[in-house]
């Protein structure tokens, strides 16, 4: 057997001994396959979707919606009065728009795509028609505030049939000397009352204006006023306990 020289048995040795480059990216991306790989016991789901909340005005389809409260003749001064404490409170905190419509006498509110809850519109309209009937702006603002209170309106005929003198002297029970009736039963019954001729309209919650109403409609019956304040103290006191 030929002996082979020592410079070509050393050929064989010194590439095995250097990878090729082509080793070398099989080498490297293996562990790049293994990191692909889920891990074992985990449920391949799909990553769920992410997205942004609805504002109100998307949520309602886009659509402008509108609210127009009359105003008769006798309130135009009032409201042109007062017009800054109605606009502040119905633009700057529920974020509606509001304009007086002087051809047709009514205050039109509407949203716009800014508005946070659709349910603004309606508290100011509510709001707005509490001044008309002539609720204090400050007193009406709580319209805009709670959302448990409400007006409610009748008149003394729905009570009882009065004309003529025994009318006016009905009005007089009501409001008592300077408003002191009138007075007390907002205290004792946390509402506001507005006597307007023989229209009489309440602000308050459903329970306290139910209490209120059946005092003024003791009065109106002809119940003496000393009378009414009893019931009233003993119904209160039952309310504050309960």
């Amino acid at each position: 057997m030929p002996k082979a020289e020592r410079r070509a048995r050393e050929l064989p040795l010194a590439e095995l001994a250097t990878p090729s480059v082509a080793e070398e990216d099989v080498a490297q991306a293996a562990p790049m396959a293994v990191d692909r790989e889920a891990p074992s016991g985990a449920s391949a789901e799909p990553l769920k979707p992410k997205f942004a909340p609805l504002s109100a005005f998307e949520q309602n389809g886009k659509k402008i919606e509108f609210r127009r409260v009359s105003v008769p003749q006798h309130r135009l001064t009032p409201l042109k009065t007062s017009w800054m404490s109605l606009y502040k409170p119905v633009t700057e905190n529920m974020q509606l728009d509001m304009r007086m419509n002087l051809k047709s006498k009514k205050v039109e509110i509407k949203t716009k795509p800014g508005t946070p809850d659709m349910g603004n519109l309606q508290k100011a309209a509510d709001f707005v028609q509490a001044f008309v009937l002539g609720f204090d702006p400050a007193d009406a603002i709580a319209l805009l505030r709670l959302d448990d209170l409400y007006v409610e309106c009748f008149e003394i005929k729905d009570v009882k049939t009065l004309r003529g003198e025994h009318l006016s002297r009905c009005i007089g029970r009501l409001a008592g000397k300077g408003g002191k009736t009138k007075f007390t039963i907002e205290n004792a019954t946390k509402t506001r009352v507005v006597l307007a001729d023989t229209r009489i309209h309440i602000l308050g919650s459903y329970q306290n204006i139910r209490v209120c109403r059946d005092a003024i409609c003791s009065l109106i019956l002809g119940s003496p006023p000393g009378k009414v304040y009893s019931r009233l103290r003993t119904v209160c006191t039952r309310l504050n306990s309960s």
